[in-house]
């Protein structure tokens, strides 16, 4: 059975408003699209649309088309309410497609989290480039920031995001070394960052809070009552932080060094 959507009902009723919404044969609402529908107080019926049956066809009225010009249709649409708009209110910005949220909105305040946190790696990978620092370490800050990118890219266009490695390692690989960083690093674990262990140590783990900063912004903005939407970006953030504190303990044990020039 097919289910009708909040985005499909949108777009169909993008130019309309009428007072009952009248359920296919063989499809169901999904419960957002639902709300949707009592958001604009449109009554729901699994009742067939009446049909009406005309016993004569009345002639066709002569238009005179330069003398009734078309109204021109809304190009955007409110997310939340459902309002139609001919321009782009300047508090609002594009969520997906022509569909508009406040800029204040909590998938507009992840994506400017997921947009900082791009740009903090770049940052990081000119100074630790300036300083000479291992081009293994750097590649793997850009391996991130590839994934970082993806993940914009599919919250962007609705798109499910599946990514299964990072730095060279799969998620359970990802686990299994940041909870036991002492036999894979022979590091003990929970030490506590200090200035004495570099710049480039620190700068990593101003980079692994600012992961764990977006994580949040994450479960925030797509948390449905109970129900979280997006639980690939999300999961794929918990184990970002988790690559990061192993590059924080790879650091520690040398492991990049022989990469240094």
């Amino acid at each position: 059975m097919k289910v009708i959507t909040e985005a499909i009902l949108r777009d169909e009723l993008r130019a309309s408003e009428p007072e009952v919404y009248y359920i296919p044969d063989g499809k169901i609402l999904s419960p957002a699209a639902r709300e949707y529908l009592q958001q604009r107080k449109i009554k729901i019926s699994k009742d067939q649309p009446p049909v009406v049956q005309a016993t004569e066809v009345p002639p066709m009225p002569t238009v005179d088309v330069q003398a009734a010009p078309q109204e021109p249709r809304p190009k955007f649409v409110d997310y939340e309410t459902g309002a139609f708009y001919m321009e782009k209110p300047e508090h609002m910005t594009h969520l997906f497609g022509n569909t508009l949220v406040p800029k204040n909105h909590p998938r507009i305040l992840f994506r400017g989290k997921l947009d900082s946190l791009q740009a903090e790696i770049v940052l990081i990978q000119a100074e630790l480039h300036a300083q000479g620092e291992s081009p293994k370490l750097i590649g793997d800050l850009g391996d991130i920031l590839t994934v970082l990118r993806e993940m914009m890219r599919c919250d962007v266009l609705e798109e499910p995001f599946k990514n299964e490695i990072i730095i060279g390692l799969t998620h359970a690989e990802l686990r299994e070394r940041s909870h036991d960083p002492m036999r894979f690093f022979h590091i003990q674990q929970m030490i506590l960052p200090d200035y004495t262990m570099g710049r480039a140590y620190a700068m990593l783990n101003c980079l692994r809070t600012q992961v764990r900063e977006t994580e949040v912004a994450a479960n925030q903005a797509f948390r449905e009552g109970k129900k979280c939407t997006r639980a690939d970006i999300i999961e794929e953030l918990n184990r970002m932080s988790s690559a990061v504190h192993i590059m924080m303990c790879m650091y520690l044990a040398g492991m990049y060094d022989k990469d240094r020039k």
